[in-house]
């Protein structure tokens, strides 16, 4: 079993640092061609691979950090990828059961962290603070999941804003599971919530210079 887990280890520790590099590549270069799509093929399945392999882990060591992590890294990037399947929505496509299955397990793990959360505060655990934190951001993208599954979209290129928006949380994650790792100054809850605080600011920014005008919902209702 032991032997299992080191190469789990070894193949997470990979996988995350070609997630890293390249989410890296793909944030400060130029949007859009044709390196910006092959380097974000390797950043999916370098965090694809990481979030699996961090799983198993987390399930055989009972690591909550690595569970959070691992959680968030495949639903960030599966999603921030399927939404470029995602393209009609607005008109007479459907998600499909892998979309509402994504969106589901989000939902029960936001649950679990933020009731767990709210067990560790009041066992006056900061720790608490950090599953809080976590549990409200993916309900909120759940949330906004739904919305969009439902017809209820307000911007023509969605797909774009949830794509660009979920790829770069999933660079979040990868740097955060990096910074928490290596940390030996910071108190942890400024550790796990520093690239958040950090990144957050061009989320929005990109978010905002890539939306298409508003869909008039009354018309096309």
């Amino acid at each position: 079993m032991e032997i299992l887990f080191k190469t789990l280890l070894i193949i997470h520790v990979i996988a995350g640092s070609i997630g890293l590099f390249t989410g890296t590549m793909n944030i400060v270069r130029r949007k859009g061609d044709i390196l910006h799509k092959k380097v974000g093929i390797l950043f999916y399945f370098g965090m694809l691979i990481n979030a699996v392999a961090g799983f198993v882990m987390s399930i055989m060591h009972e690591n909550l950090f690595l569970l959070i992590i691992a959680v968030f890294s495949f639903y960030l990037t599966t999603t921030g990828k399927r939404f470029l399947n995602l393209k009609r929505l607005n008109d007479e496509q459907k998600p499909k059961k892998i979309d509402w299955l994504l969106t589901l397990t989000m939902f029960l793990f936001s649950i679990f962290f933020i009731l767990y959360g709210i067990n560790l505060l009041i066992h006056l655990v900061d720790f608490g603070i950090v599953l809080l934190f976590f549990g409200l951001i993916s309900i909120l993208m759940v949330r906004n999941d739904l919305k969009i599954y439902s017809g209820k979209i307000k911007f023509e290129n969605y797909w774009l804003l949830i794509h660009i928006q979920r790829m770069i949380a999933g660079y979040i994650a990868a740097l955060t599971a990096f910074l928490v790792v290596n940390n030996t100054y910071l108190p942890s809850i400024v550790a796990w919530l520093l690239p958040t605080v950090i990144f957050t600011p061009l989320i929005f920014y990109w978010s905002k210079k890539n939306a298409v005008k508003k869909i008039n919902l009354k018309t096309k209702s």
